[in-house]
């Protein structure tokens, strides 16, 4: 058994470092940017005279960063190599993202709107397998060149985790011969619709609600008449792109139709597992990064005369914070290689469980980490010239986003219990 990992991964990293000094630290550094990272980083980003959305110029820096990342090979390196990527696999992604959240704040990696130097980019890989040729021939080049801009309409007002429940409905019509459908419905927190050119829209089609079959996804062009973007909704961690949005007598052809019919929450499924076991190296890493400028602090402030750190007040929580970031690193390393040893459909039968510990648990550990380094840096931690209150809001959505904590201890419970998954049989006879 062998933990230490590929000189290649630990090569890369050293790359990775490399581009970042030589490109992305200059760029930060330039016109006052650093106004996005300091003490100013959620006025200098938030146009709060326009809903509250980002700043023009904020994400220009940001599409400035992802273009020199690009160009360097870095971007798409979780992408197969035919969309012009490097075959990134689960447990390199899951490396490269603790590496990088671990450096804290930075244009190299902010994740407050998903924004990295190496990027996650699932719809690509969602039309490769789901979509019509004529989809992946058109959209995937359009998409690569930033010219295909979806976002993801599925979540609703009064349906979140309960998916299957939803109320958007699409109904077949026929408009001049040509066969399609008509859709009346409403959707929230569809992030990224202000820039958007589609977005894809679920919609039941058929069965009744609770049926995980009958769910269709369409992709409805951003500009219909219909789409009517109805409020944006200001969250804890701004600036916000995260609307709520009607759809109103729409119509589309079947050719809008993305993924078979009635078969749309298979495809909202699709990445899941790669993006919590991503997300929960994010998490991790920013852990690590709060216990360790904590530990740091303490080291150097001295009131009463002698270091913070010689108090056992101060040490003990974060050794148990160190403790669980440790045996933390050891599971998602763990579950992404095995995740990288089976085909994707294997991993939703026997190893969903172990996604969901990571993500559930990674998320709870860096806001506790990040409320532990505001407690020992003290007035300054809870200050904005640090990054602690930042790094806790945004990744405090994440108990709720990507699937709830809740919904995720519950697919845990469902495996140990043997009601799905591996163990099922062997409580058959009970």
């Amino acid at each position: 058994m062998d933990f230490a990992l590929p000189q290649e991964l630990v090569d890369y990293l050293g790359v990775l470092d490399a581009f970042i000094e030589a490109e992305i630290k200059p760029l930060q550094a330039k016109d006052d940017n650093e106004r996005f990272f300091d003490h100013r980083r959620e006025h200098a980003r938030t146009d709060w005279d326009n809903q509250g959305l980002p700043r023009h110029e904020w994400e220009e820096l940001l599409r400035e960063a992802k273009s020199l990342a690009d160009k360097a090979g870095h971007f798409r390196f979780a992408l197969p190599k035919e969309f012009g990527g490097q075959d990134g696999s689960n447990l390199w992604m899951a490396v490269i993202r603790e590496h990088l959240a671990a450096k804290g704040l930075g244009l190299h990696n902010d994740l407050q709107n998903e924004h990295s130097i190496v990027g996650n980019n699932p719809f690509v890989l969602m039309l490769r397998d789901f979509g019509t040729p004529e989809q992946r021939d058109t959209l995937i080049p359009l998409m690569m060149a930033g010219k295909f801009k979806p976002t993801f309409g599925l979540t609703e007002p009064d349906h979140g985790s309960d998916a299957t429940f939803m109320e958007t409905r699409a109904v077949r019509e026929t408009r001049d011969g040509v066969e399609g459908w008509l859709i009346n419905g409403e959707k929230m927190w569809t992030t990224g619709m202000h820039v958007a050119t589609h977005c894809a829209l679920f919609c039941r089609t058929s069965g009744k609600d609770g049926d995980a079959r009958g769910i269709t996804c369409f992709l409805v062009p951003a500009d219909d008449p219909g789409v009517k973007i109805e409020e944006y909704l200001w969250t804890f961690n701004m600036p916000t792109d995260h609307p709520r949005v009607s759809f109103t007598n729409i119509w589309v052809p079947d050719s809008a139709m993305f993924a078979p019919e009635g078969q749309g929450l298979a495809l909202a499924q699709h990445f899941v597992h790669e993006n919590r076991i991503r997300q929960a190296a994010s998490s991790l890493g920013a852990a690590t990064y709060c216990v360790e400028q904590s530990v740091r602090y303490a080291r150097t402030r001295k009131p009463f005369g002698k270091p913070l750190a010689d108090n056992q007040a101060i040490q003990f929580p974060l050794v148990e914070l160190a403790t669980q970031c440790e045996m933390l690193r050891l599971l998602i390393r763990k579950t992404a290689w095995e995740m990288d040893q089976m085909p994707k459909p294997e991993v939703e039968k026997r190893l969903s469980d172990k996604v969901s510990m990571c993500n559930y648990w990674a998320n709870r550990l860096v806001c506790e980490a990040a409320d532990r380094a505001m407690q020992v840096h003290g007035g300054i931690g809870y200050s904005r010239h640090k990054p602690f209150e930042h790094i806790y809001r945004h990744h405090r959505r994440y108990r709720i986003t990507e699937g709830s904590e809740e919904i995720q201890i519950r697919k845990v419970g469902a495996y140990l219990f043997g009601y799905i998954g591996p163990r099922k049989k062997d409580f058959a006879d009970l």
